[in-house]
């Protein structure tokens, strides 16, 4: 096997490894604000380094690659990709750790099951954990029709989040005791839809990757 091949190779193991951490990241914090675990949510922080000893692992071994290969074609499309994704997963991960510090911060967040059903909240946490699951499966398989369906569920998760702030604040004129908690809350759809823009931009490396398409910016007019 060239050295080429067997960098590239210990390089896709080593970012299928972070994205697996990112994906049990978001989904402890999921589950620790929804049940209002602060053991839970302790377990996310506590993992947040890992994550970060990950970010600089794998931008090294980019680095590395591209100065002692110079890769061409694919490979090349390879390594700038996982350049941009680790980028991504991280910053994921950074969003995962924010919804923990929250409940962390505020030990007596207790939210209604009521405001989390009307508000679609355990809906959002499910939509972005898909959006990531499928996000390695295509990059694990090398199968860009995969990471196409993310764009769509981007676009759910940018709707309950949009819908959020209203249901929220009708839910406090009824509920003013609840405001403090309530606003929180309005903080953890924001980070969850962050979540799944990073998602998106995840796909759009897939298919840079894969299929050598630019997909960023193409639904933008270019003004003159």
């Amino acid at each position: 096997m060239r050295h080429l091949e067997h960098e590239i190779l210990a390089l896709r193991q080593d970012l299928i490894e972070m994205w697996k951490l990112v994906i049990t990241q978001v989904t402890n914090a999921g589950e620790a604000i929804l049940s209002f675990d602060q053991e839970l949510a302790i377990k996310v922080t506590l993992r947040e380094r890992k994550v970060d000893a990950f970010e600089l692992k794998i931008d090294n071994a980019c680095e590395n690659i591209l100065a002692l290969y110079q890769p061409v074609a694919i490979d090349l499309r390879f390594v700038l990709a996982v350049l941009k994704i680790n980028a991504d997963l991280e910053r994921i991960a950074d969003f995962a750790y924010g919804i923990a510090r929250t409940l962390i911060s505020h030990p007596s967040l207790i939210l209604d099951a009521e405001i989390i059903s009307e508000t679609n909240l355990s809906e959002m946490i499910d939509q972005v954990k898909m959006m990531l699951s499928q996000g390695l499966e295509a990059f694990e398989t090398e199968k860009s029709e995969l990471a196409s369906t993310i764009f769509s569920e981007d676009n759910t998760v940018d709707e309950i989040n949009g819908k959020a702030p209203e249901l929220i604040a009708q839910y406090i004129q009824y509920n003013p005791d609840r405001a403090f908690d309530c606003l929180h809350l309005i903080g953890v759809y924001r980070k969850m839809e962050r979540i799944g823009d990073h998602c998106s931009n995840i796909a759009e490396e897939i298919f840079f990757y894969v299929d050598a398409k630019i997909l960023k910016h193409s639904q933008i007019d270019i003004l003159e």
